[in-house]
């Protein structure tokens, strides 16, 4: 019995994915070598987030122990675009399961730029736009103003005939507006929730107490920011009538099919990945077990 799902024209073996920058493909095959190929984890494989320049990340530290989660202040380093196409995308095309490629830039001439690259390339068979960069002039993320999100996803949609998947940032006054937004400048879907904004302080006992991350704050994720995924999911799957990609401290098959649930075609699982990179093998076959007993899961 078929226990596929068709998403954006894509025909997938199943409806769990990873969040982008939470698994790592070539350092896994080095790893796990053939095996990986045999038994990957998820149904289509995201990259990290890919920038037109290079970029070296924050500095250290990068990763606070959260009560029921983990903040990460990465800060997306990456090989920039021409590093991307040159040293990662042949060995990611390689993988037995479609990729989708993760852009950001900070204006829509950059996104424009990023995404117009990747069409030009048939080993990527859909991009996801990050828009929880912070526009200079602002402050907010540019996805957190609707406006200003239809126009860069104007922009990439007249740069590309793949399919645009748009990663809203949950750090929005009206996530639901901003979803129809990403919907009314041409996306084809959306993913939802990127991580929270949170801080740490230094545990020093005595004197000031500094922000313990390199880059002061960081996103949250993990299991602490489920109950906020379930809610922004269910929100944005009322507003809009594009797929959704719900993700957010999903750990075990009853977490994805409360996002199906609550509207998502696909779940992407991403930090559990970090304690199981097995997770989302684990997640699938359970869901592929509800589906036997007559719990089916939508496909779009």
């Amino acid at each position: 019995m078929s226990h596929g799902v068709e998403f954006c024209g894509l025909s997938l073996a199943h409806p769990v994915i990873n969040g982008s920058g939470t698994f790592d493909a070539i350092a896994a095959r080095r790893a796990f070598g053939p095996a990986l190929e045999r038994d990957f984890p998820f149904a289509a494989y995201v990259s990290k987030t890919i920038t037109l320049a290079a970029r070296a990340g924050n500095p250290a530290p990068r990763l606070w122990e959260a009560p029921g989660g983990l903040i990460n202040s990465i800060g997306l380093p990456n090989n920039g675009l021409d590093g991307y196409i040159a040293e990662d995308l042949a060995q990611l095309a390689e993988l037995p399961v479609p990729l989708i490629t993760n852009v950001m830039g900070s204006t829509a001439e950059e996104f424009s730029a990023l995404v117009g690259a990747c069409d030009q390339r048939p080993e990527i068979a859909a991009i996801e736009l990050n828009v929880s960069c912070p526009n200079v002039k602002t402050g907010l993320d540019i996805g957190a103003d609707p406006q200003q999100l239809a126009q860069v996803v104007g922009a990439c949609r007249a740069s590309t005939r793949k399919p645009l998947i748009v990663k809203l940032t949950p750090n929005a006054a009206n996530v639901p507006a901003c979803a129809a937004a990403a919907q009314d400048g041409g996306a084809d879907a959306v993913s939802l929730i990127n991580t929270l904004r949170a801080m740490a302080l230094s545990p020093q006992e005595g004197g000031e107490r500094r922000p313990w991350l390199g880059g002061g704050t960081g996103g949250l994720s993990g299991p602490a920011i489920r109950a906020v995924a379930l809610a922004q999911v269910a929100a944005v799957a009322a507003r809009v009538s594009i797929p959704v990609v719900g993700m957010g401290g999903v750990q075990r098959s009853s977490h994805a099919r409360d996002l199906i649930d609550a509207g998502a075609t696909l779940v992407a699982v991403g930090t559990e990945t970090f304690r199981d990179p097995a997770t989302g093998a684990r997640v699938a076959a359970g869901l592929r077990a509800l589906r036997r007993t007559g719990e089916g899961f939508p496909t779009a």
